[in-house]
């Protein structure tokens, strides 16, 4: 618990808002984009600026109070019971350089946002499936891109940073700078271990046509759905971005009326072309079965958010995420016993993502993104409050069982809850995870930013 006078200490140093429990602001400076993960910190800083992050964390460190990270909440993988949450929502610069082609954004900016700004300049950057994801906590985990297939991972992207570390220090990281090299690689995929992210600077992509959308069909097509698109999906170009989603959606408010209570199969398609290249790479899909909608074809890039139908308000969900080597027979077959046809699964969606092109290439510079040589990333997500919560748990663990021959690691975005159990597997691979070891102890020796996916001290 902290003492009132160390707050006292805090508030006189800073500009933004500092409460603690039952304060006017805390509710709101603690609440994420998923409302079961409840944030009990001692206390909430909602940082007005850079100066207040540094002195937030100077005080931190000179206490040893465990800090954490939040903007938008969407990556609480864990809720805080303890110390100093720093909200970095204020820190909304956005400024974008059409000629060097790139976007340097804020803590708590989001690729809405970069998009609105992006797009009409004939721009866009290596976002997600959601408009409402911040940049800079998905770019530092990682980031898997709608488009990623063609763009590569969002931390791929990223060209300078700057950083307050555990030290209260502001630095500067760029890509090819020696000095902090390990640093910039660390926070590049290994998530807000090593410091406060307040400002980011990502290299943007020219485009000129966009075709995407999506194609619905009934779910007793579920199971010669995936056939087709087991086959269909390797004679696909390297720059084509696919997914396929079985829904089993509730009949909630948030959901169009129509698709409420229903368990379509959604295949997810886009690809930067023509009408003419588009109708010809899914045209094999839009002879499968009998679909009930179809909305693919040429699009204006502002509304890419509708591809995949993501919701734009918080929902109390669990999820959980895994990569794959590859998708065999059993394992098509395993999945198709649990969310498939029939199956009655109470998770509203699970999602198997086409991996390859891009992001199977080397990072320009080395970062910490474990999982490039995957075949999928498959997703599944449930609500999680009564009495559906103990339902949705106990079907992603059936789940596990299903893939667990098959995992080929995990990306830290997408993992879901971070998992502390004794003997539970990190976040990535052993290498990165080395590596991320290494950077923690040189920059964070004192274990400060210990939330969320961590990264623990090496064992001496």
């Amino acid at each position: 618990m902290i003492q009132d006078a160390d707050l006292e200490t805090l508030r006189r140093v800073v500009h933004g808002p500092l409460n603690s429990p039952g304060g006017p602001g805390f509710a709101v400076d603690t609440a994420g984009f998923n409302p079961s993960v409840v944030q009990r910190p001692d206390a909430v800083l909602g940082a007005a600026g850079v100066e207040d992050v540094q002195n937030a964390v100077r005080w931190a460190a000179e206490r040893g109070i465990p800090v954490g990270i939040q903007a938008t909440g969407h990556g609480a993988a864990a809720a805080m019971d303890e110390g100093l949450l720093i909200n970095t929502s204020r820190l909304q610069d956005l400024a974008v350089d059409p000629d060097a082609g790139t976007v340097t954004v804020g803590a708590g900016v989001r690729w809405r946002s970069v998009l609105e700004e992006t797009v009409l300049l004939g721009l866009t950057g290596p976002h997600g499936s959601s408009g409402t994801v911040g940049v800079t906590g998905y770019a530092s985990g990682g980031g898997l891109p709608l488009m990623g297939r063609a763009l590569g991972f969002a931390s791929d992207h990223v060209q300078a940073m700057d950083v307050v570390t555990p030290d209260g220090s502001l630095r500067h990281l760029e890509a090819g700078n020696a000095e902090d090299a390990g640093l910039f690689a660390a926070l590049r995929g290994g998530k807000g271990n090593f410091g406060v992210i307040t400002s980011m600077t990502l290299g943007l992509t020219p485009f000129r046509e966009f075709y995407g959308g999506g194609i619905m069909y009934p779910e007793d097509a579920g199971t010669e759905v995936l056939a087709a698109f087991r086959a269909w999906t390797p004679q696909l170009p390297t720059d084509v971005s696919a997914s396929l989603a079985f829904l089993h959606l509730p009949d909630v408010p948030f959901l169009p009326e129509e698709l409420r209570g229903t368990s379509p199969v959604h295949l997810r398609f886009a690809v930067f072309g023509s009408r003419e290249e588009g109708d010809t790479l899914l045209e094999p899909m839009r002879h499968v079965s009998a679909p009930f909608m179809d909305t693919a074809g040429p699009m204006d890039y502002g509304a890419v958010g509708s591809i995949h139908m993501d919701p734009d308000e918080p929902v109390p969900s669990l999820d959980r995420g895994t990569l794959l080597a590859e998708l065999p027979d059993e394992l098509a077959a395993g999945l198709l016993g649990q969310v498939g046809p029939g199956s009655h699964t109470p998770l509203m969606m699970t999602e198997l993502r086409l991996m390859g092109g891009s992001l199977a290439l080397d990072p320009p510079f080395e970062d910490a993104v474990s999982g490039r040589e995957a075949g999928f990333n498959l997703y599944s997500v449930g609500l999680n409050v009564p009495p559906a919560a103990d339902a949705t748990a106990a079907a992603l663990d059936r789940l596990d069982v299903v893939v667990g021959p098959y995992v080929a690691g995990a990306l830290v975005n997408l993992r879901g809850p971070a998992r502390t159990e004794a003997g539970a597997q990190p976040a990535w691979d052993a290498e990165v995870f080395a590596r991320l070891q290494a950077t923690k102890a040189a920059y964070d020796p004192q274990n400060l930013f210990r939330f969320g996916h961590a990264v623990p001290l090496p064992v001496s």
